[in-house]
């Protein structure tokens, strides 16, 4: 690790020291990446909710590829946002669930958990390559949020300007009062968090544009919606009681159109600027739908997981099988849809490869660019997609997609106890865990995992089991552990 600090340093270093007239009318595409909360993958009107109208979506997806197999690095949120920032499994980063504020002591050595500073992420290498960065959203990537002599900020990870809240907007997705501006605390907002994050980031691009007008600029506005706790405008609420079952199921999929709203506002304002045709926008979410009433706040989660199997916090295909939608005028040809998988750990490699840079040579990375796919050319997958959630509500805990073929799993019999986080002994608990209970699925012909293969395809299933021991125990083995 020191030896990947050390080359990282250096790399970084080299960069910095480039003459900046070298990316003077720079024509590398300026990337935007937008990722919602909790977003079910049917919860789209381009993705066949029946209801909730997302008019500025559908036109997204329909300026590009409309991806059916888009794919996040976990079920739940905070190791799904250092996957997609880094390019790793969050398990490598030691980020094993979501990561609640640093209150107490715990026996696990929850409180430690946080995104170490040498991590490689995503903003950090655009801006090493003359790229101006900014986030504006949900962070949720430490315990100790603005805290910044205890553990690393936004800023610390390369993004010049980061406006965000630790976890969830609070007290609602209405007038927040917890938002962070660059280290200091923003008082009390009017308006939702969705568009308030996307006024935030639209401000920073105006001044991006005067100040550095040849420079690519790089955009991650993580959204708080739909997670709860769900506060949508009055006018938009009103529109969907007519279809909703209740006054809260019409908040939530007013939730959702506002966001659209949102979306639509940023791509117009990338429109006025002159910067859409050269600019990669790409739609997500950090994991599938939350499950109505699972905790005593979640009274609105109304997400659709539908046609898939499994919910939030599974490893069932609802749990990180997600929407993905990717756009960029000067590249994609318009109106694709796709069934190739994609993952938002190929996010790294894939942006590095369109800024020109590299990620250091040694850098473990789980995800694959996927530049060859966005000119419309195969590509070829170095590794399997691989998840292992400790705290899986589903019953398997670990779960592999290979080609068309996906082999999921539980430890010891489903008799290891779920683990929020990996403390030394949970390590070694974890590590003489045995894989058993495998299931099979052919996800091309059976997307939600109703038939089970392993018992009539036994030679696919060894195929497919022996890759996931492999897969287990090397991320297991490469895994940081939590120590006080």
């Amino acid at each position: 690790m020191a030896r990947i600090k050390t080359l990282w340093l250096f790399f970084v270093t080299s960069f910095y020291l480039v003459s900046l007239s070298s990316f003077a009318a720079d024509d590398r595409p300026n990337i935007v990446v937008f990722l919602c909360d909790d977003l079910g993958y049917g919860d789209l009107e381009c993705y066949g909710h029946p209801h909730i109208k997302t008019p500025n979506l559908n036109g997204l997806a329909d300026s590009g590829i409309r991806l059916t197999n888009c794919y996040s690095a976990a079920p739940v949120c905070s190791p799904s946002r250092v996957g997609l920032l880094t390019g790793r499994s969050p398990n490598r980063a030691g980020v094993y669930d979501w990561i609640p504020p640093a209150n107490r002591p715990t026996p696990n050595s929850r409180e430690l958990v946080h995104m170490r500073k040498n991590e490689v992420t995503i903003p950090a290498l655009l801006k090493a390559a003359g790229y101006s960065t900014c986030m504006s959203g949900k962070w949720h990537c430490n315990s100790r949020f603005n805290q910044s002599e205890a553990q690393p900020q936004p800023g610390d990870f390369g993004f010049d300007h980061w406006f965000g809240t630790q976890n969830n907007a609070a007290p609602s997705h209405e007038n927040p009062t917890n938002f962070i501006r660059n280290g200091e605390m923003a008082g009390k907002l009017e308006g939702f968090s969705c568009q308030l994050v996307v006024n935030e980031a639209m401000t920073w691009l105006d001044g991006q544009q005067k100040s550095k007008p040849d420079s690519p600029f790089f955009i991650f506005i993580p959204f708080h919606e739909p997670h709860e706790p769900v506060a949508s405008p009055q006018k938009l609420v009103k529109q969907y009681r007519t279809v909703a079952k209740s006054n809260d199921q019409a908040q939530y999929f007013a939730n959702v159109a506002n966001v659209d709203h949102a979306v639509g506002r940023f791509l117009k304002k990338l429109d006025q600027l002159k910067v859409r045709e050269n600019t990669l926008v790409i739609f997500t979410s950090d994991n599938g739908p939350e499950t109505l009433n699972r905790y005593s706040r979640a009274n609105r989660s109304f997400g659709t997981p539908a046609p898939l199997r499994g919910m939030k916090l599974h490893v069932h295909e609802a749990g990180f099988h997600v929407p993905g939608i990717m756009s960029w005028p000067a590249k994609i040809t318009a109106k694709q849809t796709s069934t190739v998988p994609v993952s938002s750990l190929d996010f790294l490699p894939t942006f590095c490869d369109l800024a020109n840079t590299q990620p250091p040579a040694d850098l473990k990375l789980d995800g694959t660019s996927v530049q060859p796919f966005l000119n419309g050319k195969p590509f070829a997958r170095n590794k399997p997609l691989f998840w292992c959630y400790f705290n899986a509500i589903s019953k398997p805990k670990v779960a592999m997609r290979d080609g068309d073929y996906k082999v999921l799993a539980t430890l010891n019999d489903n008799k290891l106890p779920r683990y929020t986080n990996l403390s030394e002994d949970q390590f070694q608990k974890a590590k003489s865990a045995k894989l058993t209970d495998f299931e099979l699925y052919d996800l091309a012909s059976d997307p939600n995992e109703k038939n089970n293969l392993a018992k009539n395809n036994p030679a696919k299933l060894n195929e497919m089991k022996k890759k996931l021991n492999e897969g287990y125990f090397e991320l297991l083995n490469d895994s940081h552990v939590w120590k006080k």
